[in-house]
């Protein structure tokens, strides 16, 4: 026996008990696919999205650890390199004048210009200005002398048992009488300002009272140079 077909407009809402079976499970197959659809929708599809970027962030906390693990196993590393170069800075800066020789041995460059033959016109230190690990002097200078002796000076300077640096800021080389003809044994007048370095001791340390506010080191008197 064929199955009768039943229509939807035969099915009474109001008493679906009295529907065939057949109906009843259609019925409940799509009341559950709705209920499937509706929690997908409102729940499982919320947290799928959630669980996505909890998976980026998981991501990009993994590269931030992998990235400081790799710091962290080169800090030791880092420390003692940066401790050798700290080292090597200081005994760099031991080998420039102390305090106590700097007097002496501003004398010792004006006495070293005398000597080649330089006329010393003008040979004024300034106070020292004092940077982060070390003083710089300046000098104002007004030398007369040849090519040659500009050498030998330059020559004798660096020969002197202290390592001596020595800049030169807005120097100037001329002919001292501008209307003669230069030659190897022309005097030449030397103006402008150098600048020499020596490094700081303990004593010129800032001293840090309780507050904790440094004190900057005195500025020292200039020491007087040779004419």
């Amino acid at each position: 026996m064929s199955q009768k077909k039943i229509s939807l407009k035969e099915l009474d809402f109001n008493n679906m008990g009295s529907w065939p079976q057949q109906a009843k499970l259609g019925f409940c197959v799509i009341v559950a696919v709705l209920i499937i659809f509706l929690s997908y929708w409102f729940f499982v599809r919320g947290k799928r999205e959630e669980l996505a970027g909890l998976e980026r962030t998981e991501t990009d906390l993994r590269a931030t650890f992998e990235e400081k693990q790799g710091q962290a196993a080169n800090l030791e590393p880092l420390k003692l390199q940066l401790a050798q170069m700290e080292q090597a800075l200081q005994q760099m800066l031991r080998q420039l004048p102390s305090k106590t020789e700097m007097p002496d041995l501003i004398v010792d460059i004006s006495q070293t210009a005398l000597a080649t033959g330089i006329q010393n016109e003008l040979f004024q230190p300034g106070p020292e200005t004092p940077q982060e690990f070390y003083a710089e002097k300046p000098i104002e200078l007004a030398m007369v002398g040849t090519y040659h002796q500009f050498g030998a000076f330059v020559s004798g300077v660096a020969s002197l048992p202290r390592v001596v640096i020595m800049t030169m800021h807005d120097i100037s080389l001329e002919p001292k009488d501008k209307s003669a003809t230069i030659t190897p044994d022309s005097s030449l007048e030397l103006k402008g300002t150098v600048k020499t370095y020596r490094y700081l001791d303990e004593s010129d340390m800032p001293a840090v009272p309780a507050d904790g506010t440094a004190t900057p080191p005195a500025t020292p008197a200039p020491a007087a140079g040779g004419k």
